[in-house]
């Protein structure tokens, strides 16, 4: 079984519904990046810098209408305050979802406990993974998008904000805000080829492009985690 959603109150384990069979083990538990988060999933800064604007263009607006600059002000401060309350709401959602948030990696499945009312575990057992991505951010945290078997495909809204953007079709789990992702990915790569004894030299070369990665992997595009 692909993944189990059930709402729990209380867990076996710290991000874990239950206890992990007898020979599998934690190799890496972690939650997003709070202030990462914010800015890369709830796109706080944009959210900021739409505000500005309208701030901007209400005082210009009230000059332009025949107001001195005292009045300017005067008009744009209850929209202000509005703004404040707007990003201090967004900003208030990305800290529960982070901090409701623990992503599990075992050397045999990666463990998503997502939601703020609702928890939600999504259990994606390595042998599912087909790629996976890394995306580094400006402040050093990063990104693991997820590709799965279309077998096991998670709807989007189930997922979000721990989905690859605009992915609705194919839709992606993906580890957000994580410090230390290139530590992380390289873990992934490991885990999932001691799963696969058998593979070739050159898939373990193209693999190891999560412990190294390219350009094309920085900017998102997908590694071969296989």
């Amino acid at each position: 079984m692909m993944y189990v959603a059930p709402e729990h109150e209380f867990e076996a384990v710290h991000g874990l519904p239950a206890a992990l069979p007898a020979g599998e083990n934690i190799i890496w538990q972690g939650s997003p990046d709070v202030s990462s988060f914010a800015r890369n999933a709830f796109h706080i800064r944009a959210l900021a810098g739409y505000f500005a604007l309208l701030l901007v263009l209400r005082g210009v607006f009230a000059i332009a209408d025949g107001a001195n600059y005292s009045e300017a002000l005067r008009s744009v401060a209850p929209l202000f305050a509005l703004a404040l309350v707007g990003l201090g709401l967004v900003w208030l959602l990305a800290y529960l979802a982070s901090r409701a948030a623990v992503y599990t990696l075992t050397d045999r499945r990666i463990v998503m406990r997502i939601g703020i009312v609702l928890s939600v575990t999504f259990n994606l057992p390595l042998t599912t993974l087909t790629a996976a991505g890394l995306k580094i951010n400006s402040d050093g945290t990063g990104d693991i998008p997820l590709s799965l078997q279309s077998e096991f495909n998670i709807a989007y809204l189930h997922l979000w904000p721990h989905a690859r953007p605009w992915q609705l079709r194919n839709t992606q789990p993906m580890l957000r805000s994580i410090a230390n992702v290139e530590r992380v990915a390289a873990l992934l790569t490991k885990a999932t080829l001691a799963l696969q004894p058998a593979v070739k030299a050159s898939d373990r070369s193209s693999s190891d492009r999560l412990n190294q990665p390219s350009s094309a992997v920085r900017t998102g595009g997908l590694a071969n985690a296989s």
